[in-house]
């Protein structure tokens, strides 16, 4: 049966090279279980459109409307304006503010893709002015938004708890050290690299003049700096589940956009609902199939022979963690993070557990694994969208894409699974069970 399994995988992988559509992709999977594994089909249809009916799963059209509500609104660039007004000035430090802004609306939206949108339009033409190259302005904050992914709440983590049962709210907290590190080692390598453009620079604000600024810009940013701490200290503090955070957060958005930052008219509202409800149908159509397959493989056991197939192989922990860190890249290049997790966790799972890695620790590998697939090629959704906006060709972004990823993302996606406490510190500090 793992050979048939392995089979439905190469038709999966082939497909999506070829660009079919996701839903199709897994369909065609799913039959070459059905007619040569023999996997009936009784019951798994139904099951699946159970499984979509959990209130879990609610928690993430709510965000992706909450992050779309935001970039329209006039939130984001509220929030950009405050962070630049502490390091705006300092040479480097406007890649510095993106690198932060993105990791500030990750905290708001749950989704990648909102800190390209939001951030994007404003920054880029406003680094270029300044004397990056255009190319490395889109680089930068299409690689910083996928912080979004990593600092809670995070749609990818609701997806993870849910699918292995594991406390969302301990995943949550265990992508978040791994985010923060990420940031501050893009802002590191962005300061680096910033000396070599010709930057023109703000004359430097004396301390009452800073002061003074960074007090009106965090006056006016009030309302959009509570929005996180609304929806973090509401899940944390026991007040609100993560899908209940989620309706909080749209209908917190909406009058702050509406009438406080008067971003939001009501033709982009109902053009901000247009773009959450198909980003989020496509989404539900994926969970579905993925999830099914994903059942499938689990009802034959695939898991358990998978763990006793490596294990003839090597049972060095090191290794195996390697191995399964390239594995979930190579996943990450060709479907998206949430299809990803629902197909390989189950697998892996069983796997990780034989080797003493808490599944909160395996949510923060597979969170940043999955996570840098955003922005590289050939899925690289983040980094697609941010050359669109940036007006970039592709090619020209990838280069300096790929030095941030290589310099500033790998280190840490290796330390995430060789130095557990960077994953479970936080867990841990709160009195959840990160045991294997």
């Amino acid at each position: 049966m793992i050979e048939i399994a392995l089979i439905a995988i190469a038709i999966l992988v082939i497909t999506l090279t070829l660009g079919v559509p996701l839903p199709y992709c897994f369909g065609a999977a799913l039959m070459v279980m059905y007619f040569i594994g023999d996997v009936t089909m009784k019951g798994m249809m139904l099951w699946g459109f159970q499984q979509l009916g959990n209130p879990v799963l609610l928690a993430i059209p709510l965000f992706v409307l909450a992050g779309t509500i935001m970039s329209e609104s006039g939130i984001a660039a509220s929030l950009l304006r405050f962070v630049n007004a502490f390091i705006g000035h300092v040479r480097g430090g406007l890649g510095v503010v993106a690198a932060v802004s993105c990791a500030v609306i990750g905290a708001i939206s749950g989704s990648g893709l909102t800190g390209i949108a939001a951030i994007g339009p404003l920054l880029i033409p406003e680094m270029e002015k300044r004397g990056y190259p255009r190319e490395y302005a889109t680089a930068l904050i299409a690689n910083s938004s996928i912080l979004g992914l990593l600092i809670p709440p995070s749609v990818t983590m609701i997806v993870y708890g849910w699918v292995t049962d594991t406390s969302i709210l301990a995943c949550f907290l265990a992508t978040l050290g791994p985010g923060l590190l990420i940031m501050c080692s893009f802002s590191v390598i962005n300061l680096i690299m910033a000396r070599k453009f010709p930057l023109i620079l703000d004359d430097k604000p004396s301390f009452s003049e800073l002061s003074g600024e960074v007090a009106r810009r965090g006056f006016h940013a009030f309302p959009a700096l509570l929005m996180p701490v609304i929806i973090l200290g509401g899940i944390y503090g026991g007040v609100m589940t993560p899908t209940e955070a989620a309706a909080v957060a749209v209908i917190y958005a909406i009058p702050v956009g509406f009438l406080i930052y008067k971003g939001l008219r009501w033709e982009n509202f109902l053009s901000a609902g247009k773009e959450a409800a198909t980003a989020v149908g496509a989404i539900m159509m994926m969970i579905l199939f993925s999830m099914i397959l994903s059942q499938m493989f689990v009802y034959e056991s695939i898991p358990q022979q998978l763990v006793e197939g490596i294990f003839s192989i090597t049972e060095n922990k090191v290794l195996l963690l390697i191995m399964i860190n390239i594995l979930l890249f190579l996943v990450g290049m060709v479907v998206n993070d949430v299809t990803a997790i629902i197909l390989i966790a189950p697998l892996l799972l069983p796997l990780m557990n034989a080797i003493g890695v808490s599944p909160v620790q395996f949510a923060a590998i597979m969170g940043v694994n999955t996570a840098m697939g955003g922005v590289t090629p050939p899925y690289a959704s983040i980094l697609y969208l941010g050359a669109r906006i940036g007006k970039v060709k592709v090619t020209k972004v990838i280069p300096p894409a790929m030095k941030l990823i290589l310099f500033g993302y790998v280190p840490v996606v290796f330390l995430t699974s060789l130095w557990p406490d960077l994953s479970l510190f936080l867990p841990r500090f709160f009195g959840y069970d990160v045991a294997p």
